[in-house]
């Protein structure tokens, strides 16, 4: 027992950097307690003693904001951050080394009586508001993206995304046009917000259609222009006017001020 309460407390310090000493890891991680509780709970439980095993659950949901259900089958260094609202149905299956983030819900979706929760293979890591429905499995090191709803079995490694939950692809390396839409990004001043390609963002995804276009055009109208260069030469002395940080900051600051307008209005 002192040796699974040791795992816990280490696997703290590996997944949350505000972590800064065991004392305040133990008083202050209601995750943590969860956890225990739960492990009381699932024993009693075990052995037959029901309802004191539901007043348990009851009792670390009232003291911690998390729900997990004494029947639920929880491996070692589970690890719950910031835990509030999380809920574990009775049928559901955690293996080892798994991240639930707050607002994770393993629910089921029959009234039927057997296995009707979610399984979570060694390694799985849940976002914030994941819902995570029926008796699926999320197979080892895959990751479940925030407010994802998966309702069907994940691939090992894989990371699922969105609404109903899709897998995101990952391809090796970087193709020639992913590197001169970075170029031009880097050039506007451009990250699409942050948001990576794996994200399911349709903004991101237009405003990078946009800058693949913009770099076939540029590749357009220099070809164009190395054959008005051979037809005209003096062509090859006309220039485009440089665009200036400086000529911009006016509109911005305008654009920001009129934003604040619409807020105060």
């Amino acid at each position: 027992m002192f040796k699974s309460i040791k795992e816990d407390i280490a696997s703290v310090f590996h997944r949350d950097p505000a972590a800064r000493n065991t004392f305040e890891v133990v008083t202050t991680y209601p995750g943590l307690h969860a956890i225990w509780w739960h492990r009381l709970a699932h024993a009693l439980w075990c052995r037959g003693f029901k309802w004191l095993a539901r007043m348990v659950s009851n009792f670390a949901r009232w003291t911690t904001g998390i729900e997990i259900h004494p029947g639920a089958q929880i491996g070692r260094r589970f690890f719950i951050d910031h835990g509030m609202g999380v809920v574990i149905g009775e049928t559901a299956i955690v293996g080892d080394d798994v991240t639930l983030y707050h607002g994770v819900t393993l629910g089921g979706t029959t009234w039927n009586k057997g296995q009707r929760h979610p399984t979570l293979e060694n390694g799985v890591v849940c976002g914030a508001g994941a819902k995570i429905l029926g008796p699926i499995t999320i197979a080892q090191g895959s990751r479940v993206g925030s407010n994802a709803v998966v309702t069907k079995n994940v691939p090992a490694g894989a990371t699922v995304v969105g609404i109903p939950a899709r897998i995101v692809k990952r391809d090796q390396g970087v193709s020639k046009c992913e590197e001169a839409r970075t170029k031009i990004a880097n050039k506007m001043g451009f990250d699409a917000y942050a948001v990576t390609e794996e994200v399911s963002d349709p903004v991101a995804h237009a405003i990078q259609c946009l800058l693949d276009h913009m770099q076939a055009m540029d590749k357009k109208v220099e070809s164009m222009g190395q054959v008005l260069c051979e037809l005209r030469p003096e062509y090859c002395n006309e220039e485009l006017p440089e665009l200036k940080d400086e000529d911009f900051e006016g509109a911005v600051e305008d654009d920001a001020a009129l934003s604040a307008r619409e807020i105060n209005s």
